[in-house]
């Protein structure tokens, strides 16, 4: 088996060129939306959506440049996200993968249409490329993330987070509109990359189970971040969430047990995989990325 890091980077390289292959050229009209486009998906960001559709699709079997089309689908959606949540209507920000965001380097009008662009094409590409060896399994496909996009995941999921600021949350609460607003996402991920190989049902429960912890995992590690690392390493501004008073897992536990809880769903995550057996090491490997970075 391949280094991991040799492994991220390669997935990220295969990606970053889909994309870049996938995405309209800059020189073609509109101009200024397609290069305000291409500006807010190519060169940044850590592809982790991307990289868990590579690893599930490792414990099925799929082929890799099946994975691809689907790891650049999802993350098309979340860059459509992370355009759209930076605009002054939502968390307005100004930074964002250590360079202006989009509304900023552009406009906000030309921000809402990059959002409404990328998550177009997202689908364009689910519906075109060879994914599945038969068109009912890809057309499940492109329903698993227009669900995960949506009112009942990650769209449903930062309504809740905006109704939210400056309300008391519980904990079941707060992993319910996190469960939606980054894990509904995350857990697409993993089950499109699986989904372009043969996954069995007892297959799918299991990451299914390793997906919903991670997702939860991603979010409580970001929280703390968030509250303890500097924009520099962060690549967008820190603080924001205490300074917006919005609920988080540091405001409702603090760091410490912030901290103890991620480790608590990483090993849940491992735990979801005992079954699958050597062909998830990558998904664990993952599993400890995103408990372990500090960016």
């Amino acid at each position: 088996m391949t280094d991991f890091s040799a492994w991220i980077q390669a997935c990220q390289a295969r990606v970053e060129s889909v994309l870049a292959e996938r995405l309209p050229a800059a020189q073609i009209a509109p101009q200024r939306l397609h290069e305000a486009m291409r500006y807010a998906v190519l060169g940044g960001g850590k592809r982790v959506r991307p990289l868990l559709a590579f690893a599930a699709g490792e414990v099925t079997g799929a082929d890799p440049n099946r994975v691809q089309h689907a790891a650049a689908a999802v993350e098309l959606i979340h860059a459509y996200s992370l355009v759209h949540d930076d605009m002054p209507a939502m968390d307005d920000d100004a930074l964002r993968r250590g360079k202006p965001t989009v509304h900023v380097e552009f406009d906000e009008a030309t921000a809402l249409l990059v959002g409404d662009a990328l998550q177009s094409l997202a689908f364009d590409i689910l519906a075109s490329q060879p994914l599945a060896d038969d068109a009912a399994t890809q057309l499940a496909m492109v329903q698993l993330l227009a669900q995960a996009a949506g009112s009942r995941g990650m769209a449903g999921g930062q309504a809740i987070d905006l109704a939210s600021v400056g309300k008391p949350l519980d904990l079941a609460e707060l992993e319910f509109m996190h469960i939606h607003k980054t894990g509904a996402l995350i857990r697409a991920s993993v089950l499109l990359g699986a989904q372009c190989g043969a996954a069995a049902d007892a297959s799918v429960a299991a990451l299914d189970r390793y997906a919903k912890c991670i997702g939860l995992a991603f979010q409580v590690v970001d929280d703390v971040l968030d509250a303890e690392a500097s924009t520099a390493t962060l690549g967008k501004t820190a603080g924001k969430d205490a300074a917006n008073n919005k609920p988080t897992y540091v405001s409702l536990l603090g760091a410490t047990r912030a901290r103890e809880l991620a480790l608590e769903l990483r090993a849940d995550a491992h735990a979801a995989l005992a079954q699958l057996g050597a062909p998830a090491a990558r998904l664990r490997q993952l599993a400890d990325f995103v408990v372990e970075r500090t960016f």
